[in-house]
């Protein structure tokens, strides 16, 4: 019998790829550029030399594989294996990720959003472990987000459930890719959290990452704001203290919503740690129903770049029973 579980996580920088055993155990794990600007065909071909070699250098054979999961970016229909449309994917619509792996590989291929096998990978392996009520936020170039109620993912009619990051926080505010404005995501990103700090700065307020970058807005990062922040720079206090609040009044409605046990913060900017999540803690203790609040905590994720590697295995393992 199969032992081996392949989990994917299509990344718009990189493709990460891992062979996993039955107690999710790294047997082989990569990580490639994904240069998506090169075209659909190019990033599936990628993704095919990337398996392939997978198998080859763990010195396994394609019999030893029982199936593979992977996580892909934007919207699509997991029970049709079809990925619709991802935004940061030039030209990339329609495209039957199932039906061009199952051309190659004989074992069984399942795909679902990224954020959902992130979700999957904290819930079964990270901080989520033991909860049936959780939302997990990535947080990066922008806010992904999915959600477990009593024990089972939400989906939705077409598979998009739990868009917290399109959550519309101003009427009129930040326009938005979704075609929509104000919406969570445009301020508490990564990139929001960066426009905060240069509308701050485009006011003549002074900070020490002016310095860092040359005045250039463009080498502006939140990396840089954490780390101006550490410093005692008032603007990047402001910028993360604002950037908290935010969230802690988006996350005040999710908890409001779906009245989670936890909520669990992962992505890059989850680095920022209890800088920015002291604040979100103090605003929905003020905003979010009490009884729901008390029941509810935040924390960071475990798993790290990780959790859409194991996620997706996990994912593809529960499809195939």
């Amino acid at each position: 019998m199969s032992e081996f579980t392949i989990g994917i996580d299509l990344g718009g920088t990189n493709i990460k790829a891992a062979i996993f055993n039955n107690e999710y155990k790294t047997v082989a794990e990569t990580s490639v550029p994904t240069e998506a600007v090169k075209g659909p065909n190019h990033v599936m071909n990628k993704m095919k030399d990337i398996i392939t070699e997978l198998i080859a250098t763990s010195h396994l054979s394609l019999a030893d594989i029982k199936c593979m999961g992977m996580g892909i970016p934007g919207l699509l229909d997991p029970d049709e294996g079809l990925s619709i449309f991802s935004p940061n994917f030039p030209d990339w619509e329609n495209i039957h990720v199932v039906n061009i792996m199952n051309r190659f590989f004989e074992f069984p291929t399942f795909i679902d959003n990224d954020v959902r096998v992130n979700l999957y990978g904290e819930w079964r392996h990270g901080s989520g472990i033991g909860y049936d009520n959780l939302v997990l936020i990535t947080l990066g170039t922008g806010l992904g987000s999915g959600i477990i109620s009593n024990g089972k993912v939400m989906y939705g009619k077409t598979s998009s459930a739990g868009e917290v990051g399109h959550m519309n926080m101003y009427r009129e505010g930040r326009p938005c890719k979704c075609g929509s404005s104000g919406c969570l995501g445009r301020y508490v990103s990564a990139v929001g959290m960066v426009n905060t700090l240069i509308e701050k700065l485009s006011t003549g307020q002074k900070s020490i990452i002016q310095e860092w970058t040359g005045q250039d807005p463009s080498r502006m990062t939140a990396k840089m704001i954490s780390d101006a922040y550490d410093l005692g720079d008032k603007v990047a206090i402001e910028v993360m203290h604002e950037t908290g609040r935010i969230l802690g009044f988006g996350l005040s409605n999710v908890i409001n919503l779906f009245n989670p046990e936890i909520i669990i913060v992962g992505g890059g900017m989850s680095a920022a740690g209890d800088r920015l999540l002291h604040i979100v803690r103090e605003t929905t203790a003020k905003h979010a129903l009490k009884l729901s609040n008390e029941a509810c905590k935040i924390q960071e994720a475990q798993l790290g770049g990780r959790a859409g590697m194991i996620g997706a295995a996990i994912y593809a393992n529960d499809r195939l029973k």
